[in-house]
């Protein structure tokens, strides 16, 4: 059976857009054009570009970095978890040859 997909009109800087999504992703989608929205009302803020297009390239700047940093925190996160794991591995088998 298809995926459920539902049309909805999202507004990104001066232009609209429909689109169809999936029901349970309605809410990120709507939080996810707000942010963007936001961010451009503020780069437009703080610099001055030519046109919109400049402020949306702006804002798939910074959206891109962020992702990246979160990805690399996960992975740093992961590898931190692995290594104490590791060190609980290690602690456990200690305490089981002293036990004996």
């Amino acid at each position: 059976m298809a995926e459920q997909l539902i049309p909805a009109n999202i507004v990104i800087g001066d232009r609209t857009y429909r689109i169809k999504i999936r029901v349970q992703d309605e809410e990120a989608v709507r939080a996810t054009v707000k942010l963007i929205n936001d961010k451009i009302i503020e780069f437009k803020t703080q610099f001055s570009a030519k046109d919109m297009q400049d402020y949306i390239a702006m804002v798939l700047v910074w959206y891109a970095t962020e992702q990246s940093a979160a990805t690399r925190t996960d992975l740093d996160t992961q590898s931190v978890q692995e290594k104490l794991d590791q060190l609980e591995t290690y602690l456990d088998r200690m305490r089981e040859n002293f036990s004996v």
